[in-house]
């Protein structure tokens, strides 16, 4: 079973390594990750922060749009049904988006008794030390019934992926990158498995259908939403979640985002049908450099599960 996943994946190769090397190449000629230009990007950001502060005012549940998705899951076990994923993304800790903050978001989450709490990447923006502690004490404030699970997003590769990997330890939060948590309901299953950042091409799907068992409905957790095409494609998922795209930040009414970053041209925010595969692209919570969002507000999306032909 795992060999004929992996020629699922090779079968799509060509034409995902060629969208691939042309979003790279793209990448590096605007968006080069070298150290000064992070420090130009940086200093973007605390500008940004300096210059809204003043307008920054206290927490509003309201501004933070809490999305309700029932998820239709082939072979999914009766005992799942109803199951909830709390999820969010790009979190981007920061003097903006504090600690204050993002507690009273765990708040929200807590709220909703979800099953699993799923983060899509993305937890820091540029660096990790002095805010590790509060990003540890905050996650430590979740309470899903079974597990909080986390990939990381390419930011948190910039800013340092072994020491987010530790403020996830530190967090009691299961890191899923190229890894498979597999919930358990008496004889029945429900795998839930995770890629490294796409964008920092450390993404292993092989590896991750190696590990997955061949019984089971099984849900991907992919930081750049563009890969479900490539996850789809696999056969083995029902349904994939991302973040990555903050939903453009912008959105124009009828036309949708009119900026799309790498990895998010065709899924930047939302609910898809990719192939046999749900897709569904959060607008993440925090925000990067620019700290503004138009008709796209900060999203907590909760997906029920439910066995096929009762949900859509």
């Amino acid at each position: 079973m795992g060999s004929s996943l992996v020629v699922c994946e090779s079968a799509v190769g060509t034409k995902w390594e060629r969208f691939e090397r042309h979003c790279i190449k793209e990448w590096l000629m605007k968006y080069s990750c070298s150290s000064k230009a992070l420090q130009r990007q940086k200093r973007t950001q605390l500008a940004m922060i300096r210059l809204l502060k003043r307008r920054r005012g206290g927490f509003k549940p309201s501004g933070f749009e809490i999305g309700h998705v029932d998820v239709a899951i082939p072979d999914l076990d009766p005992s799942f049904h109803g199951y909830m994923i709390a999820s969010i993304a790009d979190i981007h800790l920061d003097e903006w988006f504090n600690a204050r903050r993002f507690e009273e978001v765990i708040n929200l989450i807590n709220r909703q008794h979800p099953d699993l709490v799923a983060i899509i990447g993305d937890l820091f923006s540029y660096e990790v030390d002095g805010l590790s502690q509060q990003m540890a004490t905050s996650l430590n404030k979740l309470q899903p019934k079974d597990a909080s699970v986390a990939v990381l997003g390419n930011h948190d590769h910039w800013a340092g992926a072994a020491a987010v990997r530790k403020v996830l330890e530190q967090s009691n939060v299961i890191d899923l990158s190229n890894d498979v948590f597999t919930i358990n309901k008496g004889r029945a299953t429900l795998h839930v498995a995770g890629v490294d950042s796409v964008m920092s091409g450390k993404h292993l799907l092989d590896a991750v259908l190696r590990k997955l068992p061949p019984l089971g409905p099984a849900i991907l957790l992919a930081h750049e939403p563009d890969f479900a095409d490539v996850s789809s494609a696999t056969g083995r998922f029902s349904l994939q979640i991302s973040g990555h795209s903050h939903g453009g930040q912008w959105i124009v009414p009828g036309i949708g985002p009119p900026i799309r970053g790498i990895y998010a041209r065709k899924y930047p925010l939302g609910r898809y049908r990719v192939g046999n595969m749900t897709h569904y692209t959060n607008r993440g919570i925090g925000a990067s450099i620019i700290r503004l969002r138009i008709n796209c507000p900060p999203e907590i999306t909760l997906f029920t599960l439910m066995p096929s032909g009762n949900a859509l």
